[in-house]
């Protein structure tokens, strides 16, 4: 007889919680409402944390969510609504969570943590029903990661779904323009896909994200892609459509100097490589530059330049490899012992390699995310209004988590980087050994010949470079570098090399 009375008595218990649930969620509510954001967050973690009825326990979790990012606080609004989208579509808020997470990635420009969760959890059937411009940014932020693991056929099928009119439109073709150029994709690279997607980014124009910068890449892009053709006269006309004091102009100059090289146009080579010398370019990490400056004069018979573009590269190098040995070698130095380095101990890396390794966009992302989560855990700590909740130290928590995980990718991001410099710097000292060597047995050969360079020399004539166009003009360089000069140089070369048998 005992028996049904107790369950009733857990029954009519189990009502009397649920309808607490109800109130209490109808208050939080009514403190979202009010914009007391704060309020609202604290009441919802709660019920969210203890609430018996599935319904108002999910519902919580989205309100949190969503009063977290009323409260400036995304870095935690993005680990709530991820814990959404874990739990997958039989989640109420599925779909929501979806759509708030790419807001979210937009707003702090996050190029790893919402693009890889979107990445594993997509579902193309439930994800259909997503607003337009969310679903556009998915298909984009899906390609970007299936580029990064070289899955090209599946990138491209994502970015081709991207329309004109998503302001992400722009990023998805210069992104569409790499899949197509590059050597892995299914039946080989498609360099002309590859130069009408580039030139199609390059020509749009309305309200697209970023349009200027991805215009820029996709200018720079194509003259990679000409290159790659061997098209060098193409690839200069696009090189010299970057405009100047651009953050792609030092590169665009150096690539410049290789397709003017490789089009025997050495005078144009050492002119792009005169302006990426310039001390306004004093904090370029180039070392290929004067590589190639020695190479061209090499080319020329003028031995005695190549000699010292070859010293200058070692005055400039060298120093930084022997300052880069003792950080790339032993296997004592964890990924926090290089995120540290780029951090708070770049004065131990040489300037110019400290701001290249620092310029790598997804570092700067890494970065960008990892000051806002000590920025949030702050805030969180010292909310008022959470003194007696225990939503700080359960967000605190997840925030310390997120930050582990960004400083193993930012460390890992940045042992690269600082590899790839001093690995550079010791294969272009190698090529400078060679060109070395080289310049002194030609000379040595010269001299058995009986060839008086000098005299051979001022019998040649001293030609100008062309003029561009009518109302340009022609101005001797002296010795100082002037900004509004940076970027035309052209040298006038006397080929020191005697004529062969034949010519």
């Amino acid at each position: 007889m005992h028996k049904p009375t107790l369950l009733l008595a857990t029954v009519l218990s189990a009502a009397a919680f649920a309808q607490a649930d109800v109130g209490a969620y109808s208050r939080a509510l009514g403190l979202f409402n009010a914009n007391d954001n704060a309020g609202a967050a604290a009441a919802f973690f709660e019920l969210a944390e203890s609430s018996t009825d599935p319904e108002i326990r999910a519902k919580s979790e989205y309100q949190l969510a969503r009063s977290l990012e009323r409260s400036n606080l995304p870095m935690a609004a993005l680990i709530q609504y991820a814990s959404i989208v874990k739990a997958g579509k039989g989640h109420p808020h599925y779909l929501d969570a979806v759509r708030y997470l790419v807001e979210i990635q937009a707003r702090l420009e996050d190029q790893d943590l919402v693009p890889s969760l979107l990445n594993a959890a997509y579902s193309p059937e439930d994800w259909a029903l997503l607003p337009d411009d969310a679903r556009d940014r998915v298909n984009y932020l899906i390609g970007v990661i299936s580029q990064r693991k070289s899955k090209l056929d599946e990138a491209q099928s994502f970015l081709e779904v991207v329309p004109v009119n998503s302001p992400v439109y722009a990023k998805a073709q210069y992104l569409l323009g790499l899949v197509f150029v590059d050597e892995r994709y299914p039946g080989g690279a498609k360099p002309e896909e590859a130069i009408k997607t580039f030139e199609g980014a390059v020509n749009l124009k309305g309200a697209y994200e970023d349009l200027v910068q991805l215009q820029q890449l996709s200018t720079l892009a194509l003259g990679r892609t000409y290159y790659g053709l061997q098209k060098y006269e193409k690839a200069s006309e696009a090189y010299e459509q970057i405009p100047r004091f651009s953050r792609y102009w030092d590169q665009s100059l150096f690539e410049n100097g290789f397709a003017r090289f490789q089009a025997d146009d050495f005078g144009g080579a050492l002119g792009s490589l005169q302006s990426l010398h310039a001390p306004q370019f004093a904090g370029a990490f180039q070392p290929e530059s004067w590589v190639l400056k020695a190479t061209a004069y090499y080319f020329s018979c003028l031995y005695e330049e190549s000699k010292n573009a070859l010293a200058a590269f070692d005055e400039v190098y060298l120093p930084m490899a022997e300052k880069l040995k003792p950080l790339v070698e032993g296997d004592d130095k964890d990924l926090e012992f290089y995120y540290r380095l780029v951090t708070q101990d770049a004065d131990k890396l040489p300037p110019s390699v400290a701001l290249w390794i620092k310029s790598n966009e997804r570092l700067l992302s890494s970065f960008n995310l990892l000051a806002e989560v000590e920025r949030e855990r702050k805030a969180i700590n010292e909310n008022d209004a959470w003194r007696s909740s225990r939503l700080p130290r359960e967000f605190s928590a997840f925030l310390d988590q997120q930050r582990a995980t960004l400083v193993q990718v930012a460390g890992s991001r940045a042992r690269a980087r600082v590899n790839e410099a001093y690995k550079n710097i010791q294969a272009f000292g190698d090529q400078a050994e060679i060109i070395r060597f080289e310049t002194s047995k030609a000379e040595k050969e010269l001299y058995e010949a009986g060839v008086d360079q000098q005299k051979l020399l001022s019998s040649k004539p001293l030609f100008r470079p062309k003029m561009p166009a009518e109302n340009w003009n022609y101005w001797k360089f002296q010795g100082e570098f002037w900004r509004d000069e940076i970027g035309y140089y052209r040298y006038t070369l006397k080929r020191g090399c005697p004529a062969r048998a034949g010519e």
